[in-house]
């Protein structure tokens, strides 16, 4: 099969724990069947794949076993395909890196897990943010520290308290100083949480006051990783849910707000996302004068 080597050069290097093989030889796995020319369509919004791919995961909420099996795909276009899915559901790939591995972050896992009721909607989507934003700061930052990931895991922690049931941002008269004030108690909170599994007092300090901090971009080279890692996981994963949700005004400030939080040099990205029609055209408008190529160019 004719490919295209530097595209699947940066699959591999984005996922460098994916497996890219036959199908057959994934017989053994859960096999979920795509068809990848379907989410290349003009109009596909990728949050109607969400339930059946998420789904699809094991129990573990991991997906591990879980092999994804692409057809309809041009094989020029493969590993591009790939790349915009698996971005969108790395939640599932739940890489770690060795300040990650160990009891102490499964510990951690499972106290934000607990937190999580997930017969509600929005608090499904939290915790797959949470998820999500952990990830994107691995696949960006693969040496992260522990304060680093604990923080990426827990930033949102308190829309658990104030938002499970019912958004309420968009009623707020002050934008920014409502995201202040949800990250200053979110920050209090994740503190107490991760005391209570045995984080030290150092570390906790420090996803304190990544936590408290994290809506407003800093030079901090870990507090603009975990903005970063927040503003693309929004783009990559909740854009779209968040735009069938909120009126349009709202999405088109909250699509200019998080732009602003994601630092120039990561903005390549968003070229390898798979935007809903709406939330690409809000982008673009953002944006201003730069177009973001079509999601049916392959880059070499």
């Amino acid at each position: 099969m004719r490919t295209l080597p530097g595209a699947f050069a940066l699959l591999t290097e984005e996922f460098p724990t994916i497996t890219v093989q036959p199908p057959d030889a994934a017989s053994d796995a859960n096999v979920l069947r795509l068809d990848a020319q379907e989410w290349r369509a003009p109009g596909f919004d990728p949050f109607d794949w969400d339930e059946r791919v998420f789904g699809a995961s094991t129990g573990d909420g991991e997906g591990h076993g879980l092999a994804l099996h692409l057809t309809g795909t041009p094989p020029e276009a493969l590993a591009g395909t790939a790349l915009e899915i698996l971005t969108r559901y790395q939640g599932l790939v739940g890489r770690r890196n060795a300040e990650s591995e160990g009891p102490l972050f499964d510990a951690i896992l499972a106290r934000h897990l607990a937190l999580h009721d997930m017969s509600k909607p929005l608090v499904v989507a939290d915790h797959r943010h949470a998820l999500d934003t952990w990830q994107w700061v691995l696949r960006l930052a693969p040496h992260a520290d522990l304060a680093l990931q604990a923080a990426a895991l827990f930033h949102d922690v308190e829309r658990l308290l104030s938002e499970a049931d019912k958004r309420v941002e968009h009623h707020a008269r002050d934008y920014q100083a409502f995201k202040d004030a949800h990250a200053a108690r979110g920050a209090d909170v994740a503190c107490g949480l991760l005391a209570e599994v045995g984080v030290d007092a150092g570390t906790r300090e420090r996803v304190r006051w990544l936590i408290g901090r994290h809506e407003r971009p800093e030079d901090d080279v870990c507090l603009a990783l975990l903005n970063d890692a927040d503003a693309l996981s929004f783009f990559s994963l909740n854009a779209s849910g968040f735009a069938r949700y909120f009126p349009l005004e709202h999405t088109r400030r909250k699509v200019v707000y998080t732009l602003r939080r994601l630092r120039p040099s990561q903005r390549w990205r968003l070229a390898r996302i798979r935007l809903a029609p709406q939330v690409r055209r809000l982008l673009e408008e953002a944006i201003g004068a730069i177009t973001l190529p079509n999601t049916q160019q392959e880059s070499a």
